[in-house]
């Protein structure tokens, strides 16, 4: 019998609940979580998964965390509560974001959160002008920004919400508490340079953004960096099999996508499945638990 992996995505977790987004993970339904998950499942970092992959040994009911992008809440508010309860976790970060970064999508949304007054008039960005006068007109205007932007190929997506905010407030973790997460024994990954899709460049330029990734945080770590995480991470759409052999040509182990289900023993290390625990009764999340190890990655 193939034993399977649930590897969990995590990438918000902020500290207090936000009102416009209800559904984002906190600090206390983050810590309801790892409760669960402690008790129900074997929990282990994904370079040991990895290895009783390969090998064919994986434990029952084993799982993971591992948390994208490199937020700065990731070493501030997740840490601190993975060390409580004794969990590992790894962390994917993107270098080019560390130190001061923000996102397209944060930028994007910090905007129209903080927008004096009813309206906001973006017609100098290439938009129109909205109504932002109650909290659902605001959560509309950036979806419906986010929407169109994310249609854009890259550079000009990011140039179109920098020109929104003249000074967008930074996100992103900065290479201290890079260093913190490290030193706490978590396993460290790579995303491309700057989270490009990998599907969005060429080789050339996905070797690149590959390459320089890993190079920056394990010059910052000083250590080796073996495991990737793929942006978005859509099998067949924002990665293919050519960048998974890129990855193991630059020494990576294995690397995970966004695709729901689990893996197993023979299940391609490059293209390993994980999902988003998004419910948010106790219930729910172990049912969504029990729903992915049967779905077919």
């Amino acid at each position: 019998m193939r034993v399977p992996l649930s590897i969990l995505i995590y990438q918000r977790v902020l500290a207090t609940p936000d009102p416009l987004f209800p559904e984002c993970l906190h600090a206390r339904r983050f810590e309801q979580q790892l409760r669960l998950l402690r008790r129900w499942f074997r929990l282990m970092p994904l370079s040991r998964a990895v290895t009783h992959l390969a090998e064919g040994t994986l434990p029952a009911r084993a799982a993971c965390l591992t948390f994208d992008n490199g937020y700065a809440e990731h070493a501030s508010v997740a840490l601190p509560l993975l060390q409580r309860y004794g969990v590992p976790a790894t962390f994917f970060v993107a270098a080019g974001y560390l130190d001061g970064g923000c996102t397209w999508s944060d930028i994007v949304t910090e905007v129209v959160r903080n927008a004096p007054g009813e309206r906001l008039n973006l017609g100098r960005c290439g938009f129109a002008s909205y109504d932002i006068g109650c909290p659902v007109r605001r959560r509309a205007v950036i979806e419906m920004l986010l929407a169109a932007l994310r249609l854009l190929p890259p550079a000009e997506r990011l140039a179109r919400a920098l020109s929104m905010a003249r000074r967008p407030t930074p996100t992103m973790m900065s290479s201290d508490q890079l260093l913190a997460l490290h030193r706490a024994g978590m396993d460290i990954g790579a995303h491309p340079l700057h989270h490009t899709v990998l599907s969005s460049l060429s080789n050339a330029a996905a070797r690149a953004e590959i390459a320089e990734g890993q190079r920056r945080i394990e010059e910052l770590i000083r250590a080796r960096v073996k495991l990737f995480a793929y942006p978005s991470g859509k099998p067949g759409e924002d990665f293919e099999q050519r960048h998974g052999l890129m990855l193991r040509a630059q020494g990576f182990e294995a690397a995970v996508g966004s695709a729901r289900g689990a893996a197993r023993s023979g299940s391609d290390l490059f293209a390993l499945p994980r999902f988003t625990p998004c419910e948010q009764g106790n219930g729910g999340f172990l049912l969504r638990m029990a729903g992915n190890l049967f779905t077919r990655a």
